[in-house]
């Protein structure tokens, strides 16, 4: 079992340094750091441990520059580090041999070391970490791992050095303002490099000696003193559709007995390189994602509506895939029309798809307002206007439900079917402005006793054996108007089953037990339904 340990110089009863906490580890466990800055080196070995700042990145330091030691050093087990600030002077800000260490959210800067010092065997994972002032920013030593989301920049000499046969994935992230070059790849180093961006190197963008073979794909290298990229003899590997833009010439240099295969790719203006690819997969909340689907999902009936509305989320979805992988996304419209009667569902779904928006970083809050046309009519001459923007500017960001007007931002219109139809007639250039137009169905009897019995489950009733049926035979009867209004309409019946209830066991003359309170009876349904 993982034990946590707290470090707060202030509070009592809670370690006053991470060394103290550190010391005090015998088996897995987390380190909650309080927020300050601690002045301190601090040594893993054989355990597994996570040190994370209890309040979020930024909130914690670890200062050890003025020491000879790695602000964070671990020798086999496993090192997590987590949205914490990191400085170290002439030592690494992180070193490990022959560990696991998984490095998120952290900020790092050195004086005359590395920031992060991979070797002998390791296994690391380094996303969405800052490297701003070092000699070299990731020195991965014989070790395998990936890079993901990190910039690196303001380095004295290399921004990344892979060496000894080591083969870690680097993937889009931002490497710039280097003394020497962006990547120096040496002894047998095959690294992967996808969607990164390299700029203002002192010599090359990528270095490749001593018998190395990386594989670059899809990297924009531009700015460099030196090539975008050159082969020493003897070295392999491939170019796979790079970008090079202002760069000496040849931008890419092969030494006469070097084969690299270098395969030709146009740049695309709308696609993305380095960090800044990989931040729209930040913002996607996957598990988020998956839960509000099953919340659709499980709603009664209206399996078409669920289909169109995952369409429209699996295309969302891999639009911001492609946008990390740095691959360009044309502009997709949010918005839509749900067109059907009132109590259809159509509140409530417009309501799951503001969340998926924001779950999948399409929209940055997906806050759900519903305005009618009160909301947005004014009561004089230029009143209308001055009401419609300030319901867009609250709902900014969002998803703005609409029942007869249109938007600049995420806008759902909704409507009887008819009236829909000629809300879009109305303007020819309106229908292109939404993306889709999506049709509620009534519901049938049959689901429209299941959502009653689904409010009564909500509320801790219980059903009687035939209640079901009654239930589903009252819908069966009743004319469908354009006034009935569906799931409402199994809100109101619900309402008065209740009054029926409360009646009959406050007729009882006295009071009654719990499973009494819970119980519908097939009376209390007949007369709710008038029958």
């Amino acid at each position: 079992m993982t034990r946590t340990l707290l470090v707060s110089p202030d509070q009592p009863g809670a370690y006053p340094s991470i060394g103290d906490a550190l010391a005090a580890v015998d088996t897995d466990a987390v380190v909650s750091v309080n927020p300050g800055t601690y002045y301190e080196a601090l040594f893993v070995n054989n355990h597994a441990v996570t040190i994370v700042a209890a309040q979020g990145a930024g909130t914690v330091t670890v200062d050890a520059s003025s020491g000879e030691h790695p602000t964070v050093s671990a020798n086999s087990g496993r090192l997590e580090l987590r949205d914490l600030v990191l400085k170290a002077g002439d030592a690494p800000g992180v070193e490990v041999e022959r560990a696991k260490l998984v490095l998120s959210d952290c900020e790092l800067s050195t004086g005359f070391g590395p920031a992060v010092s991979v070797s002998r065997g390791s296994e690391f994972s380094m996303t969405r970490c800052r490297v701003n002032g070092a000699r070299y920013g990731l020195i991965v030593d014989d070790s395998d791992g990936t890079v993901e989301g990190c910039e690196f920049s303001d380095l004295s000499e290399d921004g990344i050095i892979v060496r000894i046969g080591a083969s870690p994935t680097i993937r889009a992230s931002t490497i710039t303002r280097c003394g020497n070059r962006g990547i120096y790849i040496y002894q047998y180093g095959r690294p992967t490099v996808e969607t990164c961006d390299i700029s203002q190197t002192g010599h090359a963008g990528v270095a490749v000696v001593h018998q190395c073979a990386p594989v670059l794909r899809r990297c924009r290298i531009r700015d460099t003193r030196g090539p975008a990229v050159s082969f020493a003899r003897g070295c392999q590997g491939t170019v796979e559709e790079c970008t090079t833009e202002n760069t000496a010439l040849p931008a890419i240099e092969i030494a006469a007995d070097a084969t690299p295969t270098i395969v030709e790719g146009s740049g695309n203006r709308r696609a993305t390189f380095g960090a800044e690819a990989t931040r729209a997969g930040q913002a996607q909340d996957t598990e988020r994602t998956e839960l509000l689907l099953a919340e659709l999902e499980a709603m009664v009936g209206l399996e078409t509506v669920k289909e169109q509305v995952h369409a429209l989320i699996d295309e969302i979805q891999v639009n911001e895939w492609r946008r990390s992988a740095g691959l360009p996304v044309g502009t997709v419209s949010h918005h839509l029309i749900f067109a059907g009667t009132p109590g259809t569902g159509k509140t409530t779904v417009a309501s799951i798809y503001g969340e998926l928006l924001a779950a999948l970083g399409a929209l940055p809050g997906g806050a759900f307002r519903e305005v009618a046309r009160r909301d947005l009519v004014g009561q004089y001459l230029g009143h209308t206007a001055e009401k419609t923007a300030a319901a867009f500017e609250t709902a900014r960001g969002g998803v703005f439900f609409m029942e007869d007007h249109r938007d600049q931002v995420a806008v759902i219109a909704a409507g009887y079917i008819g009236e829909m139809r000629q809300f879009l007639d109305a303007n020819p250039g309106l229908a292109s402005r939404f993306a889709k137009t999506i049709e509620f169905g009534n519901y049938s009897p049959e689901q429209l006793a299941v959502i009653v019995e689904r409010i009564a489950v909500g509320d801790e009733y219980l059903l009687a054996d035939g209640a079901a049926e009654l239930v589903q035979a009252h819908f069966a009867t009743i004319e469908r108007d354009q006034n009935f209004g569906d799931a409402r309409e199994a809100r109101k019946l619900f309402e008065r089953v209740r009054k029926a209830q409360a009646q009959r066991l406050r007729q009882s003359g006295r009071r009654p037990d719990l499973d009494e309170l819970r119980a519908v009876t097939v009376a209390d349904i007949r007369v709710a339904t008038g029958n």
